[in-house]
């Protein structure tokens, strides 16, 4: 184990009554990083999230704690701190009292739990809500004191499992940025369960892409939006248009009945492949001017952009851009080479 790591999951599978939810997946997650398990309902992110904090313990593999083996160590026991996606706060108790729950149990010195909970109502932005009842909180004013409750005990991880559920469109936004800036103030490592492609690219310095209980990708988010590495990422990281092709050598590929430049190597000769390019990287231009020529047929208002589909005849290219075209109107395509990005055919299942 390497010396900046603080956990390494080693060969964890995971079954219940026979079926498989976790299958051999490893991975490390550094010390004072923002890791995010990102994937669809069912896909074992929640899972991870017990298993690394001693809430469920694997069928086969272990957990390794700066170089120590915590699988059968009980949560209490692990300087680990979890907030779940229902709070668990105190109803009877306010807001003092529920983020000094953990120092009193550990019979801390009054002063000592004064100072502290002092301390974190500062962190959370709640400085002069100690006497506040839990009920009369928003559901961000809440959620701070879940995770303020966690931090007061200085865990050296605090896991998160889809804290920002609960929450409206504008106030998890809001929180998004706060929670991250939260954990460079403090400087632990986050391990967030999401299944939010925005929230894990905006918040995180690691994603651990997952699908049916299998690490489909590791990366950094320009990695993972940027590379995915197969169908299912490019498909659930952000929008994407994946095409059949054809590899016709290092720096050469064939789609939609053209060749085009490209930045991809390392694949054999004529190798059948799929390509993805993201709409916003697709430019539309005259008809005569364009690497591709097609007919727009969708057009719909976006907000900040419209988006568009149009149609080559072989295939129907999704477009993200600021200039409308109508329907009807007859474009050219073009797509720069470092925005065509060349992925391994996925195995048929």
């Amino acid at each position: 184990m390497k010396k900046n790591h603080i956990i390494d999951l080693k060969s964890i599978t995971k079954e219940y009554d026979g079926q498989t939810v976790l299958d051999n997946i490893s991975f490390y997650v550094r010390k004072n990083e923002f890791v995010t398990l990102l994937g669809p309902s069912g896909c074992g992110k929640t899972t991870t999230l017990r298993i690394i904090g001693g809430f469920e313990q694997p069928t086969e593999g272990k957990v390794i704690f700066e170089g120590e083996d915590i699988t059968n160590l009980p949560p209490y026991k692990r300087q680990i701190n979890t907030v779940f996606q229902k709070y668990a706060l105190f109803p009877h108790m306010n807001v003092y009292d529920n983020i000094a729950f953990g120092l009193n149990i550990k019979k801390l010195p009054k002063d000592e739990i004064k100072k502290r909970v002092k301390e974190m109502l500062k962190l959370v932005n709640l400085a002069g809500f100690e006497d506040r009842s839990i009920q009369s909180l928003s559901g961000g004013q809440q959620q701070r004191v879940a995770i303020a409750r966690a931090l007061v005990n200085e865990p050296k991880v605090l896991l998160l499992d889809e804290p920002l559920g609960a929450l409206d469109l504008k106030l998890r936004k809001e929180m998004q940025t706060e929670l991250k800036n939260m954990q460079k103030r403090v400087g632990i490592t986050f391990i967030y369960v999401t299944h939010d492609q925005e929230e894990a690219l905006t918040m995180s310095d690691t994603i651990v892409v997952m699908d049916k209980g299998v690490i489909q990708q590791i990366g950094t988010p320009v990695d993972i939006y940027n590379e995915p590495k197969n169908a299912f990422v490019a498909k659930f990281i952000g929008e994407s248009n994946i095409i059949d092709g054809i590899m016709r050598e290092d720096f050469v590929v064939e789609f939609a009945g053209k060749v085009f430049d490209c930045i991809d190597k390392g694949f054999d000769k004529n190798e059948e492949i799929e390509v993805v390019v993201r709409p916003e990287d697709i430019i539309i231009t005259e008809p005569e001017k364009g690497q591709l020529q097609g007919r727009i047929t969708s057009v719909t208002f976006k907000g900040v952009h419209y988006e568009m589909l149009c149609n080559d005849g072989q295939f129907v290219w999704k477009i993200h851009s600021t200039i409308m075209k109508p329907v009807g109107a007859e474009v050219g395509l073009c797509v720069a080479p470092e925005n065509i990005h060349v992925m391994k055919k996925a195995m048929k299942r």
